[in-house]
């Protein structure tokens, strides 16, 4: 335990039954609730700006869309220095160190919360800051493929970030329950709207404590710094991890591969973000975020490239990833898996509270959506479901991938994809244009939980397409490249739904998405379905 490993050789079935079994399961049950409170502390906006709204917090509905997309494009961002942490840096002391950074964010949340009066540009500092649990992802899912054997990359992968994307569900959970009471102390505040956990509708009129959102997290952070330290290892193999240095010396080469990423997310964040006021001192040029996006990949790929020394030779090295087809055609389609739940699970609970919380009303011939709806769901109440499904059967789609081929039953699920979402697209419609718009929750509901079910099947067969495809090398920097371009959908899909609710067509996003899910599906089968397929249903 907390030592370097040596001669790691997973597919050797003797080895794996002799030890390597017992030290892999070891590192991935450590690596989980690392990955979930990432997960976590990355995502809590979406429930926090719902009980912002809830407290009658002055800020208008789409500037705390911001916040969301903001954690978003910065987690996505980070996960590209992530992807190449493990072979510069160790595994363990990856994990160890990224999972302590978590700290900041969550104790910053707690103590902007306090405040009502503390401004949009401080909640969008913490937003930013809160993107390093995003990039802890592509960090980990590489280092968990190093130590599973191929024959069960599909279940290894499925179950880390299956489980570690619980963090979603557990949040959605968890912040509605601690901020009913004074875990931590200091002031509560009065319910304005109503609000509502798991288990039930909460008055409008109740004292809540908003900034145990934040807080909460320490309970878990803390403890799993400490045992990532004594429980994980580093393995010390020419594929993996070979010339690593000291602890010290790896934590500040992440943080300054961190610094780039955050760099050029911040140099995004400028261009997209509108000048309003109350926002970011410097916020505002309202560049067009199809613009923005590959910018800002393309630069912060080569800012670290452009890292001196031995560093920079072990990227140049990585990046052969980028000459690959396959690279690209993966990415494609784990976007379309992985970016779907990550971005439903940011826009879920706001999108409920928008489009149901509210009647929309003609009034003079202007259709309003600012009346508050009585018999509207809590979205405190539902939105944990989605992520809950997609995040639970992500394992069996690993196995299912493990037993059938990964192409074939991302092919199966992506049809899915597409039906789903005409069929949300339908029933948002008819509510953001209703005056009884919770006439159509349930079916709303219901078809988005199949559209989350879907994703999660997709991201446990693309996991195991990648291990098939990719050298030992190549998989693990791979499974980090693809999972950080599909994070954008963590920035997209709120943007997008942000933008289509305040032009009053919510449907025309879900459209979008929809036509995306079928370009997937040729790409999909001309790679690896098709006769002659590159790669037949790997």
């Amino acid at each position: 335990m907390g030592q370097d490993l040596r001669n790691w050789t997973p597919d050797d079935e003797a080895f794996w039954a002799s030890k390597g079994k017992s030290i892999a399961t070891r590192n991935l049950w450590i690596s989980i609730p690392s990955l979930l409170c990432g997960f976590a502390v990355w995502l809590y906006w979406g429930i926090i700006t719902v009980q912002m709204i809830n407290l009658g917090f002055a800020f208008e509905q789409s500037q705390l869309f911001t916040l969301g997309a903001i954690a978003g494009l910065t987690g996505a961002t980070l996960r590209i220095p992530s992807t190449f942490f493990i072979r510069i840096a160790g595994g363990r002391n990856t994990i160890v160190f990224t999972t302590a950074l978590l700290m900041i964010p969550a104790i910053g949340a707690g103590m902007a919360l306090q405040n009502p009066d503390t401004p949009l540009w401080h909640f969008q500092i913490l937003a930013f800051l809160s993107g390093i649990g995003g990039g802890n992802f592509s960090s980990s899912m590489s280092n968990i493929s190093f130590f599973y054997p191929k024959k069960i990359q599909g279940y290894a992968l499925g179950m880390n970030a299956g489980l570690g994307n619980f963090g979603v569900t557990t949040m959605q959970i968890v912040i509605p329950l601690v901020m009913t009471f004074g875990l931590f102390g200091g002031e509560s505040r009065t319910l304005v709207n109503t609000s509502g956990t798991l288990i039930g509708k909460i008055p409008a009129g109740t004292e809540t404590y908003i900034h145990n959102a934040g807080f909460v997290w320490l309970l878990a952070l803390v403890p799993l710094a400490v045992l990532g330290w004594w429980g994980m290892n580093n393995i010390r193999d020419e594929h993996v991890s070979p010339d690593i240095p000291n602890p010290i010396g790896s934590f500040s080469i992440i943080t300054g591969m961190l610094v780039i990423g955050f760099a050029t997310a911040a140099f995004g964040l400028w261009l997209l973000l509108p000048s309003v006021p109350g926002g970011l001192p410097t916020s505002g040029l309202g560049v067009s975020k199809w613009i923005v996006l590959p910018i800002v990949i393309a630069l912060t790929v080569l800012g670290l490239k452009m890292i001196p020394g031995a560093v920079g030779q072990n990227l140049t090295r990585q990046y052969r990833i980028f000459g690959n087809k396959h690279t690209w055609a993966m990415t494609v389609i784990y976007t379309m898996t992985f970016g779907s739940f990550i971005g439903y699970s940011a826009a879920l609970a706001l999108t409920i509270k928008v489009v149901f919380g509210f009647q929309h009303l003609m009034v003079d011939g202007v259709l309003t959506h600012n009346t508050v709806n009585a018999n509207g769901p809590s979205a405190l109440m539902f939105a944990w479901m989605g992520p809950f499904i997609g995040a639970l059967i992500r394992p069996i789609g690993g196995m299912m991938a493990d037993k059938l081929g990964g192409a074939r039953v991302t092919q199966w699920i992506s049809i899915v994809m597409v039906i789903s979402a005409l069929g949300v697209a339908y029933f948002i419609q008819q509510a953001y244009a209703s005056a009884t718009p919770e006439q159509y929750f349930y079916p709303f509901l219901g078809l988005f939980l199949v559209l989350f079910a879907a994703t999660g099947i997709g991201n446990g067969s693309t996991f195991r397409t990648i291990a098939v495809v990719f050298d030992k090398e190549q998989a693990g920097p791979t499974l980090g490249w693809t999972a950080a371009v599909a994070a954008y959908g963590a920035f997209i899909i709120p943007k997008v739904f942000g933008e289509q609710l305040k032009a009053g067509t919510p449907e025309y996003a879900l459209y979008g998405f929809a036509v995306f899910y079928a370009v997937c599906i040729a790409i999909n089968w001309w790679f690896y379905l098709r006769p002659n397929a590159y790669v037949q249903n790997p």
